[in-house]
């Protein structure tokens, strides 16, 4: 699955601890979110639109 998290947290100017920190979740899994080789789960996914004040739809793509 295709996502902007990494464009998104950028444009915030955080880092991926920052960001990890925020969802309460470790930079690995961040790491592994933006590389596309984990897929969150849907609460998860919740919780990353509810912090960029998006629809989980604008920021996951289906390949």
């Amino acid at each position: 699955m295709k996502n902007r998290l990494k464009v998104l947290r950028a444009e915030r100017d955080w880092s991926q601890q920052d960001l990890a920190e925020r969802l309460e979740v470790s930079r690995q899994s961040v790491n592994a979110i933006e590389t596309g080789k984990y897929d969150p789960s849907l609460p998860l996914a919740f919780r990353i639109a509810d912090l960029f004040a998006m629809r989980i739809e604008e920021i996951f793509q289906r390949d």
